[in-house]
């Protein structure tokens, strides 16, 4: 089968596609790839991809503040090419937005898995895992899986542990990499620091990167070489300001071939959550990353076993998105510097980072679960507090509700949560069940009178506002929202569907009280 999967995200987000391409293309799929045409350079280290389709983005944006009719014209000739050159049988998105939702659809009807729309304009999901990534993206620390294991499920694949392997660097990028390596230090370790991130507000001050950089080169005589784009020059300024010892500023200098292969060749990545973290994770290459404001290691770390996490250790982390900080981002200061060194210089000496004190951090190591989802394991004692046991509850709950497979007990039992977060979950979970019960109910009685349509509509409401109150089942509420907006095409289908989330009510409250 001919497949065009379609991500019009950031760098980060189209290199995290690789593990569900390669999936598709190892059942036999010829899998073509469209993504913006800024980061056409991240989709050439796809691996699996039989062609590329940059879509001019800003272009067809521009073109809006004109004729939008030629604008509209550009969008269509861009799909007819796709479709002409690709022949596409179906199209997998991992967009959630709109423009996405119409491309995709616009591709190949019916025929999209992940985001599209029906063939009344709705927005449609082909799998509940699909609905689960726009759900959990917008509720901060209730995701407990990582996005590549989401593009997976989305995609429709996703059976058993993934790998994430992009395509290796050329040879003359690979040779122009490594004499740029010795020029900068003969036989050193070279430890890479990406200093910008996405938002100043996650970002580790450059002064705590330039500590750790001076006490790698004290203890192990490293190289320190920056890597980042052209926006990022004045923060590596203030970074060679700061450090003294040997460094390779690279600093908006490279395309991506060669940051590819100089990332390839680094010892360690010392990061924040950033598109240069997934590329060195695709590349094998382990890293230390910090996690701030609204960014969280359990879903946007890295799709690589061995890898540091490292968050704040602050009970507002992480933030929700769109609310101002109430602590004038204490955050960026709350993580050691001396500590992310300290766990470097063992990492370097032994191949390993290991339990230990982390002031200010709650720090992770990334590992595959038994399930073979990426998964995190505290390194602070971090997992027995009410988050990461919640987490916990959440990744064994809901990867059996959005893979509709029917509920089993964890083989072992988690720490149990304090007895206050108990109750009241307990409290919660007992009135969304008893909820649940009237609902479907009042769903089969609707079905044959008026009135009874009106009480039905409420109940679902009230079910919606009761979720979506609460710390821990808001992305839940997201979920049941979404169901209200599906084209239910049965009475036995919506009954079906609500007996689904009792289902998953029962499975949380059994391990709530457990």
């Amino acid at each position: 089968m001919n497949i065009v999967l379609q991500n019009l995200t950031r760098f980060g987000d189209l290199l995290q596609s690789q593990p569900a391409l390669a999936e598709l293309s190892g059942q036999g799929h010829g899998v073509a790839v469209a993504c913006l045409e800024n980061f056409a350079g991240a989709a050439a280290l796809l691996p699996e991809a039989t062609a590329l389709f940059p879509l001019p983005g800003a272009r067809f944006l521009a073109g809006l503040a004109g004729d939008w009719r030629q604008a509209l014209v550009a969008v269509t000739e861009f799909a007819d090419t796709v479709a002409q050159k690709a022949a596409p049988e179906a199209v997998v998105n991992l967009t959630a937005a709109l423009s996405s939702r119409l491309l995709a659809r616009r591709l190949c009807g019916d025929a999209v898995r992940g985001f599209s729309l029906d063939s009344f304009g709705f927005r449609h999901e082909s799998t509940p895992w699909a609905a689960f990534l726009e759900a959990s993206s917008a509720k901060r620390g209730l995701s407990p899986f990582n996005v590549v294991d989401l593009f997976r499920k989305s995609a429709g694949v996703g059976q058993g542990r993934g790998r994430f392997a992009l395509k290796c660097p050329g040879e003359a990028e690979s040779g122009q990499a490594a004499a740029l390596l010795a020029d900068a230090g003969p036989g050193a370790l070279a430890v890479g620091f990406q200093l910008g991130a996405s938002a100043a507000a996650r970002q580790w001050p450059v002064a705590r990167f330039a500590r750790v950089a001076g006490l790698l080169w004290e203890r192990l005589g490293t190289v320190a070489v920056l890597v980042g784009t052209g926006a990022e020059k004045p923060l590596a300024a203030r970074f060679r300001e700061l450090y003294s010892g040997p460094c390779l500023d690279l600093v908006g200098a490279t395309g991506l071939p060669l940051l590819a292969a100089v990332t390839a060749r680094l010892a360690l990545l010392v990061t924040n959550d950033t598109g240069t973290l997934h590329l060195a994770a695709g590349l094998g290459v382990p890293s230390v990353a910090v996690f701030l404001a609204t960014a969280q290691p359990f879903d946007t770390g890295p799709y690589l076993e061995g890898c540091l996490c490292l968050e704040p250790d602050m009970p507002c982390h992480p933030c929700p998105f769109g609310t101002p900080c109430p602590r004038d981002h204490a955050c960026l200061e709350a993580i050691s510097p001396d500590a992310v060194a300290e766990a470097a210089v063992t990492f370097c000496r032994t191949g390993v980072f290991v339990p230990g004190h982390y002031p200010g951090a709650r720090a992770w190591v990334s590992a595959f679960d038994s399930a073979g989802f990426m998964d995190l394991v505290s390194l602070t004692g971090h997992d027995s507090e009410p988050r990461a046991i919640w987490l916990r509850h959440q990744r064994h709950v809901l990867r059996q509700f959005l893979d509709d497979t029917p509920f089993a007990p964890p083989l072992s039992l988690p720490p149990a949560l304090p007895d206050a977060d108990r109750q009241a979950l307990a409290q919660i979970l007992a009135q969304s069940a008893a909820m649940l019960r009237l609902i479907e109910g009042q769903a089969v009685l609707a079905a044959r009178n008026q009135a009874m349509k009106t009480r039905f509509l409420a109940s679902y409401e009230r079910m919606s506002g009761l979720w979506a109150a609460s710390p821990h089942l808001a992305v839940l509420g997201q979920l049941w929202q979404r169901q209200a907006q599906e084209q239910v095409p049965s009475l036995d289908q919506l009954v079906a569907n609500i007996r689904r989330f009792a289902a998953c009510v029962d499975a949380f409250t059994q391990l709530v009280e457990a």
